[in-house]
């Protein structure tokens, strides 16, 4: 299980990063998307934070299990919000991304809870 949880969280990881690295650089696609689920500006950067945040937790959660249950966590919220805010809006279309990080976020946590 501990294997698993390195590859998991280490692709997480990645696509948090590149995700933070979107919404810092105001991507088009990633303000196109945000903003159109009423996501404003000036949210992004504390977004990206959160996402930086959680993909530092998931790694050091290698070696400090403690802190990737925390990461894992708190990226299962965060993912579990932006899912909730795409489907208030009606927006089918971005589901898949947030939905995909969510699994693999829950995947994540799972895995880091059952190999401690």
């Amino acid at each position: 299980m501990e294997i698993g949880y390195v590859v998991v969280a280490a692709v997480l990881a990645v696509a948090l990063v590149g995700s933070a690295f979107g919404k810092l650089t105001r991507s088009r696609q990633v303000v196109d998307s945000l903003t159109g689920v009423g996501v404003p500006l000036k949210l992004f950067p504390a977004l990206a934070a959160c996402e930086i945040a959680g993909a530092a937790g998931l790694v050091v959660g290698i070696w400090w299990p403690p802190l990737g249950i925390a990461g894992a966590i708190g990226v299962v919220l965060y993912f579990v919000l932006a899912v909730g805010q795409h489907l208030r809006k009606k927006d089918f279309k971005g589901m898949p991304p947030a939905g995909t990080l969510l699994v693999l976020a829950v995947v994540a946590l799972v895995l880091r809870l059952v190999s401690l």
